[in-house]
């Protein structure tokens, strides 16, 4: 892995006099499956808002395949288009049906042929296990069903990076487990991935890095394995042990 997708340079993201990414710096290769950790609040989710530039930056720089992210540029829609962001919540608009949902951004927004669309829409429905629910709307199906149409929503515009911000976290345990399948599918794949996450056996399996974000700051990062078994900062000790009591 040597081409640098994305680089995040001394970031500072700031809401009114709280700083929430207080000079975050890291890069991201082709490839790379990055899961980033830590508690709630402190940055995280921010952080991957900034990529696509749906929350500005008070300092530092993003780049994205080279070329800076800035939200008020006419060029974000071009980066937008080559981003995929599966959020908490779906987002899915609930009077279209799974199918027009991931149908829309390529025709509407980027104006591609509806045809060619639709193919490739129907694609991705068997790719994230769900050719069967192409007609269903938001509210006929379950979390997991609506975040895996979120998922291939993600994936029509053929990105080059998905940022996934705590994907399984809005999900009744039992449909968690059919999200993770796809994203390991992804990771199968090739994908270069960003995952907000605090499924730490997923990070472990699937994750080629984990970062530890703390106070808007990376605390550590490393392999996930070696940092779940022998983690050397204090602070990620305390907060890996918590999770690890917790799914006990």
């Amino acid at each position: 892995m040597t081409d640098t997708v994305l680089k995040f340079d001394h970031v500072v993201k700031r809401f009114g006099d709280r700083t929430i990414l207080d000079g975050v710096s890291t890069t991201v290769q082709a490839g790379e499956i990055v899961c980033f950790i830590g508690p709630s609040g402190t940055g995280k989710s921010t952080l991957l808002r900034c990529v696509n530039g749906l929350e500005t930056i008070e300092g530092g720089n993003i780049l994205f395949e080279g070329k800076a992210v800035q939200a008020k540029q006419r060029s974000i829609i071009d980066v937008r288009r080559r981003i995929g962001m599966i959020f908490q919540h779906f987002n899915l608009y609930p009077h279209l049906t799974a199918l027009e949902n991931v149908m829309l951004a390529p025709v509407v927004v980027h104006g591609e042929d509806r045809k060619t669309v639709e193919e490739r829409a129907r694609g991705l429905f068997e790719k994230v296990r769900l050719s069967h629910r192409i007609n269903a709307y938001p509210a006929q199906m379950s979390g997991g069903e609506q975040q895996r149409v979120a998922i291939a929503r993600a994936l029509a515009t053929n990105p080059h990076i998905l940022l996934f911000d705590e994907p399984t976290s809005a999900l009744d345990p039992e449909t968690v487990g059919e999200v993770l399948a796809v994203m390991r599918d992804l990771a199968v794949e090739g994908r270069t991935m960003l995952v907000v996450t605090h499924e730490i056996r997923f990070a472990a399996d699937v994750g080629t890095r984990m970062v530890f974000l703390d106070g808007g700051k990376i605390v550590e990062e490393g392999n996930p394995r070696e940092m779940l078994a022998a983690p050397k900062s204090e602070r990620a000790k305390r907060f890996l042990s918590t999770i690890s009591n917790a799914a006990h």
